[in-house]
């Protein structure tokens, strides 16, 4: 098993000067000395504060959480493992085995702290907590997995699964598109329980409820595009076919009724009748092509595996017979002759020179 060495703590921060002292400290007592802060231009103190507490802080070339965890892993970090914690003190540091212990065992490559499992009174708004619930169901039907808690700010995994993943969010939904892309590379994840603390008094949040759940909502749906095309398609397909046919009761109904006729009106529900249909074959087809693709995925990475399990239990001598067949054949293919050191080659003829 790997040892605490091999693990960075990331903590992406913005203005959190109250706070980020004791996280700091906290983490440094449980053993990591790796301990880097991402700041995102903070003008209350907050990266000399954490510097102060034995962390190394650097300073995001851009703007927003997502940004700054994909500058951190990919630009700053060379262990091969993130345990991933907010700088506001929500969390706990002595939980972090909790997390470390199925990616360092192996069992998995992500892992996500489920917050609900002790969420301790005041540390999240009734509000937030409807909102985290809908999101998260929202997650298990359009992706079809329930990960419990997909916005837990306190996650750990592997860098080399954080680069297979195509992340491009700015904010707060980098959280949602890392559990996007675990289910779409179909990457072994954990769930395990963690306590959730209410922020200090002088802390104040930097999420805004609507907003960026909002924003979340439109990340999972748009993200369905390539991990779920038969809902993204067939939701919009379907409310376009019930449409045209809504549209078509009408005009039907008022014909029989009152005699009026809408000619512009059947043809639009016409029109939203075929649209839906389409969109409904083209969800079914692109679902299909995805699931051949996967399964190719698959049987690629499976003998990948087997490749590498293989070349590492061969023999030694193996090798070794290798490299001197190697070596006898390409000195039977050596046309120059050396001698002494020194390399003979025949003098090059002219072919306009006459023979002697």
């Amino acid at each position: 098993m790997a040892d605490r060495d091999d693990v960075c703590i990331l903590l992406p921060t913005f203005n959190e000067a109250e706070t980020i002292e004791s996280v700091v400290s906290g983490f440094r007592e449980q053993g990591f000395d790796n301990v880097l802060v991402i700041d995102g231009g903070s003008t209350d103190g907050t990266q000399d504060i954490a510097e102060s507490a034995g962390a190394r802080v650097v300073e995001q070339s851009g703007s927003g959480k997502g940004q700054a965890v994909r500058e951190a892993v990919t630009r700053h970090i060379e262990q091969p493992y993130v345990l991933m914690a907010d700088g506001d003190a929500t969390y706990r540091p002595d939980e972090a085995d909790r997390l470390l212990e199925p990616l360092l065992s192996g069992q998995a490559a992500h892992v996500i702290g489920n917050r609900f499992a002790d969420m301790q009174p005041g540390a999240m708004t009734k509000l937030n907590q409807i909102g985290n619930r809908i999101i998260n169901s929202a997650f298990a039907t359009i992706h079809g997995r329930d990960l419990t808690d997909i916005l837990s700010g306190y996650r750990a995994f592997t860098r080399q699964s954080f680069q297979r993943s195509s992340l491009t969010a700015s904010g707060f939904g980098i959280e949602t598109e890392m559990a996007v892309e675990c289910v779409k590379h179909n990457v072994s994840t954990a769930v395990v329980p963690i306590t959730y603390q209410p922020r200090p008094d002088e802390s104040d949040t930097n999420l805004r409820p609507f907003r960026d759940g909002a924003t979340i909502i439109l990340t999972l749906y748009q993200m369905a595009k390539t991990n779920n095309p038969l809902f993204y398609f067939g939701s919009v397909g379907l409310g376009s076919t019930v449409v045209g046919f809504a549209l078509g009761a009408y005009v039907a109904y008022d014909w029989v009724v009152n005699s009026i006729s809408h000619e512009v009106i059947a043809v639009i529900g016409s029109f939203a009748i075929l649209l839906g249909i389409q969109l409904l074959m083209f969800g079914v087809l692109s679902d299909m092509l995805v699931a051949v693709n996967r399964e190719q995925t698959r049987r690629l990475e499976d003998i990948a595996v087997q490749l590498t399990h293989e070349s590492r239990n061969r023999p030694a001598d193996v090798f070794d017979d290798q490299r001197v067949g190697d070596a006898e054949r390409a000195e039977e293919s050596d046309v120059d002759h050396v001698t002494d050191g020194d390399v003979e080659t025949e003098p090059a003829v002219s072919p306009h020179q006459p023979d002697e």
